[in-house]
């Protein structure tokens, strides 16, 4: 079903945008087995769009299956029931969704969903929920969650929930995706792992990425990318091609590699020579969340 289609039946729709991490460092190891780190998020306008239709019922659902996620591992579904659960809100809601970002590829898609289906009903149900509690309901669903309703890019620590804002400045990206599925268990279970670097301080890297040359320097780099280019060989290839137009890195766990650029134009060129078995876009850094907390 189209857009105009979905919007005529009387859903609303809502922007999910991707995320890329500037560098990603493991600084530790939970005793549970939760890996803490450092990262830098930074939200695109690569979106996701959600469709939302409030029903007078109790029921959540899906607008159209969805053959590769079963409806009880969706988490737009799960986020919409643990929201209903943890207000006792007694109406429901349909949902759709419309992809964009590509599956399992280290740009938050799924996580970006659930958070936007948070915000969205926030909003659509009248709960008024402070940004806070959607974060520690977001948590239940995935580490990213909390960022993507955070509402700006962030400095992240923990395992990804402790936030603080960080002003980036502009630019674009070339976003290349090698069509391959990391598994993000296996990469982080791989004994070569890194495990212990030393904590950086959000200061110094906004001394160094907000600066002149605005080059994020060697000693911010992603821990996880050469462990993903040994066992796959696809994102190897991708980030090497992109690596002749600078200084691209892989962003997450996979499999999706990025360059940052100062103008768009150059980010169309660059893309438009991508190898012919290589998905990618070009993205406009975001300074804040599309979709905002309050009812405008």
């Amino acid at each position: 079903m189209s857009q105009p289609d979905y919007l005529k039946q009387g859903f609303h729709a809502f922007a999910a945008p991707a995320k890329i991490n500037l560098f990603l460092h493991i600084v530790g190891q939970r005793a549970d087995g939760y890996h803490l780190l450092q990262t830098v998020f930074r939200l695109l306008d690569f979106c996701d769009t959600i469709y939302l239709k409030p029903v007078p019922q109790s029921s959540i659902t899906r607008a159209h299956n969805v053959a590769s996620v079963p409806e009880a591992q969706d988490l737009c579904i799960r986020a919409a029931k643990l929201l209903q659960q943890y207000t006792g809100y007694r109406h429901g809601v349909e949902i759709a969704v419309e992809k964009r970002i590509p599956m399992g590829g280290g740009l938050g898609g799924g996580s970006s969903d659930a958070a936007t289906v948070l915000l969205a009903l926030n909003k659509l149900w009248q709960l008024n929920l402070p940004r806070q509690t959607l974060m520690d309901l977001g948590l239940q669903l995935g580490a990213d969650v909390p960022f993507f309703l955070y509402g700006t890019n962030a400095w992240a620590e923990g395992v990804g929930e402790k936030l603080q804002a960080i002003a980036l400045k502009p630019a674009y990206y070339v976003v290349l995706n090698p069509n391959v599925h990391v598994s993000t268990a296996q990469i982080f279970a791989n004994k070569q792992l890194t495990k212990n670097a030393i904590p950086k301080t959000m200061s110094g890297f906004s001394g160094m990425a907000n600066s002149a040359s605005g080059n994020i320097k060697a000693d911010y780099i992603n821990h996880l990318e050469n462990i993903v280019c040994q066992d796959y060989p696809a994102v190897s290839a991708c980030l090497t091609w992109l690596k002749q137009f600078g200084d691209a890195r892989m962003s997450g766990s996979g499999a999706s590699v990025f360059l940052e650029v100062a103008d768009e134009q150059t980010a169309i060129d660059i893309c438009s020579k991508k190898p012919s078995e290589v998905s990618g876009f070009v993205a406009r850094g975001l300074d804040q969340h599309p979709v905002q907390l309050t009812l405008e």
